[in-house]
């Protein structure tokens, strides 16, 4: 069966959404990576290879094809208007992190205080706000690519600094899943750019890891919350010892 352009396309959009290689999708497949590039090079497989491929990808045909005549590549920023709405609604965030890691809306309401209603409502919002859209059978897709970034100094990045920081050290790193490395030292200018792209790689891995689980149970994952900074800084504690620049 040959596949149209826009139906391929659209698969290619979906896998880098997802962070997902053509390595990934031939393990889920139980096929040689080299056999899945030629199927997406070649434009041929079957139905039932290409339900089996939307399984892996958790999506429908029906919105495998929405996506195919939408050609729309997926956002890897939100808009200020749209982070803002979120920190004004923090409802409507863990919405939007439900849907993110492809939370379906039974486990939802088993772990969240959300009747129908009010997630119908959640998600209606957040596909008005064009982050999802709405599917059928309350399922929303993300438009935002899986790896998306807040905005630098954005409402997100403002509110986490206001509001969840000190929520988030509040209690000791000292759990079986916790780690907490308080690290300080001086580089040349060199190695904190190196510094820096190694953070970055750390940061798509964890995009990675965050694809291949995508698929377990909500009961088989644990939310995890990594923060990853670097900037030039010294201790306040170390600024009454400090000589003036003057001296």
């Amino acid at each position: 069966m040959a596949l149209s352009f826009e139906l391929v396309d659209a698969l290619k959009r979906f896998l880098r959404a997802q962070d997902l290689t053509y390595r990934d999708l031939a393990g889920r497949l139980k096929l040689s990576e080299a056999a899945v590039k030629r199927m997406f090079s070649r434009r041929a497989m079957s139905l039932q290879r290409l339900e089996q491929v939307c399984d892996v990808l958790d999506i429908g045909l029906a919105e495998l094809s929405a996506e195919a005549a939408r050609g729309r590549a997926p956002m890897a920023m939100l808009s200020e208007a749209q982070e803002q709405a979120l920190v004004d609604e923090p409802a409507l965030l863990v919405a939007l992190f439900l849907t993110l890691n492809r939370w379906k809306q039974a486990d939802v309401q088993a772990h969240f205080n959300f009747d129908n209603a009010r997630w119908t409502a959640l998600l209606v919002r957040l596909d008005r706000l064009g982050i999802i859209e709405l599917m059928p059978g309350n399922r929303g897709r993300p438009l935002t690519t899986r790896n998306f970034r807040w905005r630098a100094d954005g409402p997100m990045e403002r509110y986490f600094r206001l509001k969840l920081l000190g929520d988030y050290f509040a209690d000791p790193f000292d759990g079986e899943q916790d780690v907490l490395l308080l690290l300080s030292g001086s580089l040349s200018v060199a190695g904190i750019r190196e510094l820096k792209l190694r953070l970055n790689e750390v940061a798509r891995e964890f995009d990675a890891l965050l694809a291949r689980d995508a698929a377990l149970t909500a009961q088989e994952r644990i939310g995890v919350s990594l923060v990853l900074a670097q900037k030039p800084w010294l201790l306040q504690l170390f600024q009454p010892f400090r000589r003036s620049q003057e001296d």
